[in-house]
């Protein structure tokens, strides 16, 4: 029978498998600044993308031709597969698990990337569920933060936006429950404010948290101000989402309070919540934490298909 590993959600992480990823995508920043390798040459990988996508979709393609596989797929899934025609999920994956090594999938239910490995005959990588988690954007923006510091350990983080459909917030403190002495401000619309669940978990772990609607107050004793998009898409109304819209905005005024060593990361696109003025500074981080996003996912490919043992 086959083993398979998948990438599911964050909780499923522990520390000393954190790690071993962090230093594994190092030496993938190796690989790729000597041009890639052929390690990987003759697997293939589907991109399955129910909901639009950008970064995630092209870093993981990225990924997996700097390994020396190849990549089919589709990006607009939901109007370009079966699924058009009633198709079930489940049905696709059985079916794809035949063509190809590795599954990356992003759709806009929650929980589908489990029922997609319930039933396939190959690993399956969560890129995104909907409003619940997206585990491999967790993975780089720790990486990111451990590279930036040089530790995860002691670090202040201050969560800004849309905390209730931000599935990256999700799994970024649930990643962020495996180190020490960690505090975490979440810092949002009342309307949009982290979710219970989230809260219930930080706690069981042990994590400090605290929540707010002032990041004023917050801004000079953090370490990352991490940002997120207001997702108009996510909303059930309008009106709902302009009582959240344009609330916070990351602009030279709030990043003089910022302390001289600490960063701004989001995992994009933003939507006007940090001004251009903001990217020439050395602490706008966001996009080398998205370079950062290819070397973690060509380490997370390399793992699926390394540790999944095929018959």
């Amino acid at each position: 029978m086959k083993q398979l590993y998948h990438v599911l959600g964050a909780k499923q992480f522990e520390r000393n498998e954190l790690e071993r990823l962090f230093d594994a995508a190092l030496d993938m920043e190796k690989v790729v600044a000597r041009g890639g390798d052929r390690r990987h040459e003759g697997r293939i990988m589907t991109t399955l993308f129910f909901e639009a996508s950008t970064r995630t979709r092209l870093s993981f393609e990225s990924a997996m031709h700097r390994l020396g596989g190849g990549v089919i797929g589709t990006e607009n899934a939901a109007q370009f597969s079966s699924a058009i025609k009633g198709e079930t999920l489940e049905d696709t994956i059985r079916i794809v698990s035949g063509y190809s090594d590795v599954i990356v999938m992003r759709h806009t239910e929650i929980g589908a990337a489990k029922r997609a490995a319930k039933v396939a005959s190959i690993p399956v990588i969560n890129a995104g569920d909907g409003a619940g988690e997206h585990p491999t954007q967790a993975l780089l923006d720790a990486y990111t933060i451990r590279k930036e510091f040089g530790k995860i350990d002691g670090v202040k983080i201050a969560m800004v936006g849309d905390l209730a459909y931000g599935r990256t917030v999700h799994s970024l403190s649930y990643m962020l429950a495996n180190y020490d002495d960690v505090m975490v401000y979440y810092i949002s619309p009342d309307n949009v404010r982290i979710p219970d669940n989230v809260k219930r978990y930080m706690e069981e772990k042990g994590v400090r948290y605290e929540e707010t609607n002032d990041l004023n107050s917050v801004a000079g004793s953090i370490d990352v101000l991490y940002q997120t998009r207001i997702q108009k898409e996510r909303f059930p109304s309008a009106e709902e989402y302009e009582k959240a819209s344009g609330q916070y905005i990351v602009d030279a005024e709030l990043m003089s309070r910022m302390s001289k060593h600490a960063i701004v990361l989001h995992p994009l696109p933003r939507a006007g919540e940090i001004t251009e003025e903001v990217d020439d500074d050395p602490r706008a981080a966001y996009f080398r934490q998205a370079v950062n996003g290819l070397y973690i996912r060509m380490a997370l490919v390399d793992k699926c298909i390394v540790e999944s043992k095929r018959n």
